[in-house]
């Protein structure tokens, strides 16, 4: 069975290590492949002209923007655009790097980018979701359309920009205290 008598699995703890960095290592996979063409088929829309994409996906993110009444999405503010902007030459280029080495594992090189990554994406989303919870929308301000009013519609709008907080910090803690990822090779003196 693997279980020895107090309930604690008989498999060596390396083996074990190594099954729980593999689940986090396709979890963070899994991430950056669906990231892919969430950039590309709705954030880039800000940043890029319209004509660039079918009516389909114009429509998906109108709807998206009014169903969950996000301000961002339906007139984005400059400072919302540049992190977009970020996203579209930093981060995008980024994703099938990641995807790859995490689905492949046991890739130590992907340390020194998936902080870079993690730390700067994370860095985006304070401003973002302290507007979704902070602002007062109430007021005139410089976010137009439709916005959340009442404190469950923050919350559901915070709920779908919150993985990418939590997933990038999921991505900074298992780089900074993974065993494997923080050994670095010893190098051969001569």
């Amino acid at each position: 069975m693997g279980v020895g008598e107090r309930g604690v699995s008989s498999c060596p703890p390396k083996r074990q290590t190594m099954a729980a960095r593999r689940c986090v290592e396709w979890l963070l996979g899994l991430y950056f492949l669906s990231h892919i063409p969430i950039t590309l088929f709705m954030d880039l829309q800000v940043v890029l002209p319209p004509e660039l994409y079918p009516v389909e996906f114009r429509n998906l993110l109108k709807w998206y923007a009014k169903e969950f009444k996000d301000p961002l999405l339906q007139d984005p503010p400059a400072w919302f655009k540049s992190f977009l902007f970020c996203e579209l030459v930093f981060q995008l280029p980024f994703f099938p790097v990641a995807m790859y080495a995490f689905f492949k594992g046991s890739c130590r090189w992907i340390r020194i980018p998936a902080i870079i990554y993690s730390v700067h994406t994370m860095t985006t989303l304070i401003p973002i979701l302290s507007t979704f919870l902070l602002e007062d929308f109430s007021k005139a301000s410089v976010l137009k359309g439709q916005r959340p009013e009442t404190f469950h519609e923050r919350l559901t709008l915070i709920s779908v920009y919150a993985p990418y907080l939590i997933i990038p910090l999921i991505l900074l803690l298992f780089m900074l205290r993974s065993p494997y990822y923080k050994n670095e090779e010893k190098r051969k003196k001569k």
